[in-house]
């Protein structure tokens, strides 16, 4: 007799949002990664703060045709619609009929998910050749900034990024995106 393992559902993109539309995920947080189907922590004061300051603070430096998403999601291909905490998109909220599907910049803020953040969110925009992701550190009050993204078959989706730095609440940060902006990363924390 043949031995099967039990193997994990993965949801299409259809699926997934057909079950938005009916209700089936009211008043939980929840994000497609990798045709999985992720039940999001419940969001404490503090991380809601960091996502207002980063987006008050990124609001100022992109400035013209910007869109600075909070909690909305992006379209990384057919199996995943994460929803950063803030996502700065080309262009305007006009220019847009679907999700985009990719952004300059992403900034995650992190703190019970920090580890995830760290690992299979960073494979997962490094796949999707995001250049610029920042992860707010609120257990250490820093930034994590990662760039360079390069293949890596030992990671979830395959790629990592090469640089890593991070950045205390004294420094400043330049996006890629705008490399003569200065950012104060105390102006990013709450």
């Amino acid at each position: 007799m043949q031995t099967l393992e039990p193997r994990t559902r993965l949801w299409t993109r259809e699926e997934y949002y057909r079950l938005a539309e009916d209700g089936y995920f009211q008043d939980q947080r929840v994000e497609r990664i990798g045709g999985e189907i992720l039940n999001m922590s419940p969001q404490l004061n503090q991380h809601y703060a960091g996502i207002s300051a980063a987006a008050e603070a990124l609001a100022k430096v992109f400035t013209g045709p910007y869109w600075i998403r909070t909690q909305a999601p992006l379209y990384l291909g057919e199996d995943s619609d994460p929803e950063p905490d803030v996502a700065v998109v080309k262009g305007t909220r006009k220019d847009f009929q679907d999700h985009p599907a990719t952004a300059l910049l992403i900034v995650e803020v992190s703190g019970t998910t920090l580890n995830f953040d760290r690992g299979r969110k960073a494979s997962l925009y490094a796949h999707a050749g995001i250049k610029d992701y920042w992860i707010l550190n609120l257990n250490d009050r820093a930034l994590e900034v990662r760039r360079k993204p390069v293949q890596d078959a030992a990671q979830p989706f395959g790629w990592r990024y090469a640089e890593a730095a991070v950045l205390d609440a004294a420094q400043r940060v330049s996006p890629l995106a705008l490399p003569k902006a200065k950012i104060a990363v105390a102006d990013l924390l709450p």
